[in-house]
Order: C-alpha cells, then structure tokens, then sequence
C-alpha cells in the first residue's frame, strides 16, 4: 500500500475510534453552522444531541425572538445561563450553543469545568450567505446585517479564541466539516479527560 493511502488509513482508524469522555460544546457566531454541523457530529459520535436555544423556547414557552422583544436580551441571557448549567449536568453530549452563550464568563466557566469547547469559525462572507436564509434572529433586526456581523466578529472573536479547539467551518460541506472536528477533538487531551479528573485537580 502507498505510504499516503496508509497514513489516511490511520487517520480514519483513529476517527473512528474517538469517543470523548466529556460534553462538547459548539460555539461561534450564527450562521457558523453550530446546530447543522453538531448534529451530525452527535450522529457520528453516537452522542445525543441538544440545541441551547431550542431548550430555552421549550422551558419559556416562547420562541428567541419572542423572548426579546417580551422581555429584552438580559433576561434570555439569564434564561440562557440556566439552561447551559442544567444541560452541562447531563452524561456526554453534543451542545450547540447561540452565539452569545460563550460571551458570559460564568458560562465560559462552567464549559471548562464540564465540557470541552469548540469554536466553529467562519468569515464573514460566509457568514453573510448563511444568516440571509432565515428571517429570525433578534440580533440583525436593528440594521444592515453585514455591518451588525462585521461588528459581533471584532467584539466576540477574540472571546471564541478562548475555546479548547478551533476549526474552520467555511469550506466544504457540512460532512467534511464534522470530519475536521473529529480530528481536531481526537488530538485535544481535554476532550479525552473526564471532567471528575480535571475538577480534582
């Protein structure tokens, strides 16, 4: 067998063999494909799934949008908080968070403690293409939506930084990207460390 064809049979050998000891959070700005790409990843991984914003519509009643223009941004985001913590005490999952979950350092906090942390990252061309497909996100109804994320990318990058792992979520289809955060996840040792051993320390 050619040296190539061999090395890549190593590399899907060890995809497959991947199997994270703790949750694995998704974050980054909307339109990174968090919630299309973390349930394929959840699929792969054998993992069940759970999307942040739907689990505050089911435990409020209401949908995001209705949430802030109800009862403003600060109470969603204490909502948010609540439901992050309480889904982080659920045995290994795939979490798909909004794009304003990581910006909260007691958030930030509490998916160090428990989860390992995945920045799916997207320039804003991309980002622009994605988001014109849908109608509600609170956050691009108070203007130009390229200038709104051209805005969100300078403020809340550097705090996405912060996550344990970082890929590109802009090239290829959503398949491939899963691919490239198997690979990445598999050679983080945080995703490989139960969160009991890293609180003891």
């Amino acid at each position: 067998m050619e040296p190539a064809a061999l090395e890549s049979d190593r590399r899907t050998a060890a995809l497959r063999r991947f199997v994270p000891c703790r949750t694995i959070v998704l974050v980054g700005l909307m339109g990174a494909g968090k919630t299309k790409v973390g349930r394929r990843l959840a699929l792969r991984l054998g993992l069940p799934f759970f999307d942040s914003d739907e689990e505050i519509e089911t435990a409020a009643g209401e949908t995001i949008e209705e949430i802030f223009a109800n009862r403003g941004e600060r109470v969603f985001r204490v909502g948010e908080r609540r439901v992050i913590t309480r889904l982080l005490k659920k045995p290994v999952h795939v979490l798909a968070t909004g794009g304003g979950a990581f910006m909260d350092p007691l958030i930030r906090a509490v998916i160090r403690k428990r989860a390992v942390s995945l920045w799916l990252r997207a320039d804003l061309d991309v980002l622009v293409q994605r988001v014109s497909r849908r109608s509600d996100r609170p956050l691009l109804k108070a203007g130009d939506p390229r200038a709104i994320l051209a805005e969100l990318i300078e403020r809340r990058h550097p705090i996405y930084a912060e996550a344990a792992v970082t890929i590109n979520s802009g090239d290829g289809s959503p398949e491939m990207t899963v691919n490239r955060a198997i690979a990445a996840l598999s050679a983080c040792p945080l995703a490989l460390t139960p969160p009991e051993t890293e609180c003891e320390r």
